[in-house]
């Protein structure tokens, strides 16, 4: 078995420089669909972090009584925090509800007015950090329900528009993948079909010596698998050259987004290496099927 994998690969090398104009046409097609597929999921991967970091945002503001007590507000809280819909409760305090104003106010260059005023006008509250978005309504009603609260802020209705254009969004992304994937399959297999078709005289004196179709199918799939490592080494290659004004442009226009350059680049690197070695393999076992049955 081992004696016929290394022949295969040595034909398989042999083959692929002997009709180097049909490979390196094959590769440069890799690296077309390569270049197409990379830079689509690049494009899925920034909008993924930036649909997942604005259900991170969602969360229920509950504003508190004027009276309410230190033990009302701690026993409030525990119940809200023992909610499996809740991520982390955060109490605000009037002093700090005030804080806020002021420094927003300061931030946007506007003057402050509660300066003016004899007494702090906003309310304690607490701003409910949900597991899941889906979650709010439950949330929502539970937090309304309780005396020590004085009204919940009602986002319920936009929370739920997010929540739908952000499955709609996602769907889109991976069925375009998809496609995309099967496009770059489409062209692989013809091109390389054109190669195999090339060789058609090759193929049918071995067959009419006796070879058996593993024989004959082999030696093209591990060349197929040539292609497709060489196409996304040269990828790999292209994208290394423009890794640094690439990052950059990430960092920059995804810089609210909770995008890690580190995984994004490995992930990167094995969809490259495994989408071309797949698609060189793929492409050269239905080719050559599709000759050999004929």
């Amino acid at each position: 078995m081992i004696t016929f994998v290394v022949f295969s690969i040595r034909r398989a090398w042999q083959g692929f420089w002997r009709n180097a104009v049909m490979s390196l046409a094959a590769t440069a097609t890799m690296v077309l669909m390569l270049m197409l597929l990379a830079g689509f999921w690049i494009i899925q991967t920034g909008l993924l972090a930036g649909l997942e970091f604005t259900e991170q945002k969602v969360e229920v503001v509950a504003y508190l009584q004027p009276n309410v007590t230190e033990s009302q507000v701690t026993a409030l809280r525990g119940e809200v925090e023992a909610m499996p819909q809740v991520d982390a409760v955060v109490y605000v305090t009037r002093d700090d509800a005030l804080v806020r104003f002021q420094e927003s106010m300061q931030a946007q260059g506007r003057e402050d007015l509660t300066q003016y005023l004899d007494s702090n006008p906003l309310y304690a509250s607490l701003e409910v950090k949900l597991v899941d978005p889906a979650g709010i309504r439950v949330v929502g009603d539970a937090l309304r329900e309780d005396p020590a609260v004085r009204n919940v802020i009602n986002i319920e209705d936009l929370v739920d528009r997010v929540l739908t254009v952000t499955n709609i969004l996602r769907t889109a992304g991976t069925v375009l993948l998809i496609v995309v994937g099967v496009i770059c399959l489409f062209i692989i297999v013809n091109t390389i079909r054109l190669a195999v078709f090339a060789r058609a005289e090759e193929i049918e004196i071995m067959r009419l010596v006796g070879a058996s179709d593993a024989f004959i199918r082999w030696p093209f799939v591990f060349e197929g698998a040539f292609v497709g490592f060489l196409g996304a080494v040269i990828t790999l290659a292209v994208l290394a050259a423009a890794a640094e004004p690439l990052s950059g442009f990430m960092v920059e226009f995804f810089r609210v987004l909770p995008l890690q350059v580190g995984s994004l680049t490995r992930d990167l690197v094995a969809l490259v290496m495994g989408a071309g070695v797949g698609l060189g393999v793929l492409g050269s076992w239905v080719s050559v099927r599709t000759y050999l049955i004929r």
